[in-house]
């Protein structure tokens, strides 16, 4: 065995356990394809809140019933059953998750979204996210330890993508994969993630939990007023500051409001600082790649028809046009900006840019090491990773980059 193996197996069979190995025995191109087993004592759970239990915690405290509830949710279009049945599936394979553990001696702990916190994180060997990409997400966001797994179940497999999960069918048969797991049957690895450093002027370091909150545009202006659930005043800090987060798929930096456009500065891979205007910026990892950095600049057939059809009219080329070559054209445009997720680098993209006398943009797409963002906006935020939001205004300055240290340890298992 090698000693990268070694060591990282010892955290996880607890043999070297308070030894986390060094990030130059984690680098994934290194790491076997067929590594020693994987048997943590201890496993935190983080469980999704479903529509059914969102829809009972907003009416809990108005004294609403079962009855009333039914009542509400068809006002407005929902069906009460239909939240019901959904919330009883995902239960029911969470149980059969913590079941699968229990019965291997494992210790499990189930925590709620809302309760999961950095004292969960210390005392798990590992960190098992059960409901979809979301709830993998805010488990992977408060694990800053190289050498702790973070693994994704899918508990409603016919609602949800799942991307980040492993397999759909590990969902109904649990034990198969905690067996492919004790026998090394897995492949490590290493999902690079993004860092934030945060100086400026009118900064609030308190995040907004976007998710849990399940905010208004107003509510989300008030609660960065307020710091979130803390009481913190707008301040200027002096240097960078690191944010305590990582992001998993990327950084969002916009206006709150989406039809009033982000005013900003950027500057990409320490090249001159740039005036832009724009729908917003988005920097993504290798992860968010399939997400929204691929829907933003995603190509459709459609354009990729006219856009043939102008070759032909300027006769630049002699293009001879069929579906199969628009499709052939559409899928390897597309498929370019994907990229791996344990390679270290970024890709940023700016969203509907305004070109004009004052502002341009002269890169709108591109893979980059570092990007620095000075806000010039009026009621903007910084929101990782879909559910993390920070205020990010007028004199704000941020700088997005990455470091093999922020790497996600997850696992790999065939189909």
């Amino acid at each position: 065995m090698s000693s990268c193996r070694a060591l990282l197996c010892g955290r996880c069979l607890l043999l070297t356990r308070r030894a986390p190995p060094s990030s130059s025995c984690l680098r994934p191109r290194r790491v076997s394809t067929r590594p020693s087993g994987f048997r943590p004592e201890r496993v935190a759970v983080v469980t999704k809140t479903t529509r059914y239990e969102f829809e009972q915690q907003r009416y809990r405290y108005t004294g609403v019933n079962e009855d009333e509830l039914r009542e509400l949710l068809a006002l407005k279009g929902s069906s009460y059953n239909g939240l019901l049945q959904r919330h009883n599936i995902h239960s029911e394979n969470v149980e059969h998750v913590v079941e699968s553990l229990r019965n291997e001696g494992i210790d499990v702990r189930v925590v709620k979204r809302r309760d999961y916190d950095e004292e969960t994180v210390r005392w798990a060997d590992a960190i098992i996210s059960a409901g979809g990409d979301g709830t993998m997400l805010l488990a992977a966001s408060k694990v800053l330890d190289k050498s702790k797994p973070v693994i994704g179940v899918n508990t409603d497999p016919e609602r949800s993508e799942g991307h980040l999960c492993l397999p759909v069918r590990y969902t109904h048969s649990f034990p198969e994969a905690l067996h492919k797991l004790y026998r090394g049957e897995f492949r490590w690895q290493w999902r690079q993630r993004i860092r934030l450093f945060l100086e400026g002027t009118g900064i609030n370091l308190t995040p907004v939990d976007l998710h849990e909150q399940q905010l208004s545009l107003e509510q989300h202006s008030k609660a960065h007023s307020a710091g979130g659930h803390q009481e913190q005043t707008s301040a200027t800090i002096s240097g960078p500051h690191l944010l305590p987060i990582r992001a998993l798929n990327e950084v969002f930096i916009g206006e709150s409001l989406s039809s009033r456009a982000s005013y900003y500065e950027i500057s990409v891979d320490d090249g001159p600082w740039e005036k832009q205007k724009s729908s917003g910026l988005n920097v993504c990892t290798g992860t968010g790649s399939k997400a929204w950095s691929y829907n933003i600049n995603k190509m459709a057939p459609q354009t990729v028809e006219e856009i043939l059809n102008i070759v032909k009219r300027h006769k630049i080329a002699n293009v001879t046009q069929n579906e199969g070559l628009i499709e052939r054209v559409t899928n390897d445009y597309n498929e370019s900006l994907i990229f791996n997720p344990e390679e270290q680098r970024m890709f940023f993209s700016v969203r509907e840019p305004i070109a004009n006398r004052v502002f341009s943009s002269s890169r709108q797409r591109g893979f980059t090491s570092k990007v620095s963002v000075r806000s010039r906006c009026w009621d903007a935020c910084m929101v990782v990773d879909g559910g993390t939001s920070f205020e990010f205004n007028d004199g704000a300055i941020v700088t997005i980059s990455m470091d093999g240290g922020d790497a996600l340890c997850t696992v790999l298992l065939d189909e």
